[in-house]
């Protein structure tokens, strides 16, 4: 049996579940739908969510349903936060609405970037960011995407990371020889 699946998920108060073809987590912050495959199924008893599969034949759904499954729980009763860091002279982002960031990262232009619904972003200092969501997966590619803008340099370590992140910078040119 999955490791991952057969463990239960305990529920907190203020979270209520529906269950039939997917299964709708509703929270103080916010709501989430996870897909429910054929041949798993989702019982609640009391304050405990288990995950069931039918047979050995969906040993992989089983394990991902309930990882789905404690992410959704867990997001809309605490949520989830990502943090980025931006190192660099003269690289900072701004935020003058709170649905858009302004990066400036070394280029000729300031690059504009768009939260979706569901994420939310503080600024510290201009060089730290603050991602928040009730969703694990969105939260994780929004941040993704930021870092995407400028990936860390593997010679001079600029650009945006994540908090955290260790690097391994690269020993750069050695210069001339001395033969000719």
């Amino acid at each position: 049996m999955s490791r991952v699946g057969k463990k239960p998920i305990p529920l907190p108060a203020n979270v209520k579940l529906k269950i039939g073809e997917q299964l709708q987590v509703e929270g103080p912050k916010g709501k989430l739908i996870v897909p429910i495959p054929a041949g798993v199924r989702i019982e609640q008893e009391g304050n405990v969510m288990n995950i069931l599969r039918d047979s050995d034949k969906f040993a992989a759904l089983h394990g991902l349903t309930r990882a789905l499954a404690a992410n959704a729980v867990m997001g809309v009763s605490t949520g989830f936060t990502r943090e980025l860091d931006i190192v660099g002279i003269g690289y900072r982002c701004d935020q003058k609405d709170p649905r858009v960031l302004t990066f400036t990262l070394g280029y000729s232009h300031p690059i504009e970037f768009f939260l979706p619904a569901g994420v939310d972003a503080k600024i510290d200092k201009q060089t730290h960011i603050v991602l928040t969501s009730f969703d694990k997966q969105l939260v994780g590619q929004v941040a993704a995407n930021m870092r995407a803008l400028r990936k860390p340099d593997p010679y001079k370590n600029k650009g945006v990371r994540y908090t955290g992140e260790v690097l391994r910078k690269k020993v750069g040119k050695t210069g001339a020889t001395g033969k000719k």
